[in-house]
């Protein structure tokens, strides 16, 4: 139940309902139980925007999940914490611990959750290799319909990027295959991206088009950081120089290297 109204943005409902399972957890003597409720009024902290305490917070729970040796609790940990530092503007922080849970995890549909979550992570520092190796890997595994339609996005864009239309065009061939199956967010996301790419080449009046395409699927579906997220873009739209060289990576840690070269391995 606390979940289902986390979903819906009734976070106070939620966070009271995670409080109480914790309690009835503690109670039964159910540890496992008690992390995950933990874990949970973490996730409602993100979702009010309080970043600082559903660090601290899920920082905690990783802390008594691995003094417990509770090893799915270990992954959700840091599933969540790769989340929130993300979600703050710190993908370089973020990587280590979405590899981290791609590690403990033991179910295939998490595994690729957190895959797909690092090839966003890896683009937004710029390191469109490692992106890519995650994100082909997660249409490789297959996985739900939406995993696997969202990593052909982020291949496109990934691609366009790098300025390689070669390789955006074979990524949007293989998004448009799909597009029918596509639910409203994703298919807004499909012709951002693909605005995005066109403007990245100086298609701008392509680019235009596509984007107010993904404005008014946004507008329709009600997806408002979305719709906020296309206007930012369409208003510097002509900012965009065409064909010039991909911006150079953010500076990396040794840590965001060591996945790079681990997520190089997976398909070999």
């Amino acid at each position: 139940m606390a979940r289902v109204l986390r979903k819906l943005n009734e976070f106070d409902d939620a966070d009271a309902l995670y409080a109480e399972a914790g309690v009835l957890a503690a109670s039964a003597g159910d540890r496992s139980s008690e992390l995950l409720s933990r874990i949970g009024r973490g996730f409602t902290l993100l979702g009010r925007g309080n970043l600082h305490d559903a660090e601290r917070r899920l920082q905690e729970v990783l802390q008594d999940a691995e003094a417990s040796q509770d090893r799915s609790n270990q992954a959700r940990a840091h599933q969540g914490l790769g989340v929130v530092l993300s979600t703050g503007g710190r993908s370089a922080d973020a990587i280590p611990h979405t590899w981290r849970a791609f590690e403990l995890f033991e179910d295939e549909p998490s595994r690729i959750r957190v895959l797909a979550d690092l090839g966003v992570m890896l683009l937004t520092i710029g390191h469109a290799d490692g992106a890519e190796c995650a994100l082909t890997e997660v249409v490789r595994r297959g996985g739900t319909r939406d995993a696997v339609q969202n990593a052909l996005i982020e291949l496109m864009h990934c691609a366009s990027y790098r300025r390689d239309r070669v390789g955006f065009e074979r990524w949007r061939e293989r998004c448009e295959a799909v597009v029918h199956d596509m639910p409203p967010n994703i298919l807004a996301d499909f012709y951002f991206k693909m605005g995005i790419g066109r403007a990245r080449f100086g298609q701008f009046d392509k680019a235009a088009t596509f984007l107010d395409t993904a404005l008014r699927i946004a507008e329709e579906a009600g997806l408002h950081e979305f719709v906020f997220r296309i206007e930012r873009i369409t208003a510097g739209l002509r900012d965009c120089q065409p064909c010039e060289a991909a911006a150079e990576p953010i500076s990396q840690s040794d840590a965001v290297r060591e996945v790079s070269a681990s997520l190089a391995q997976l398909g070999a």
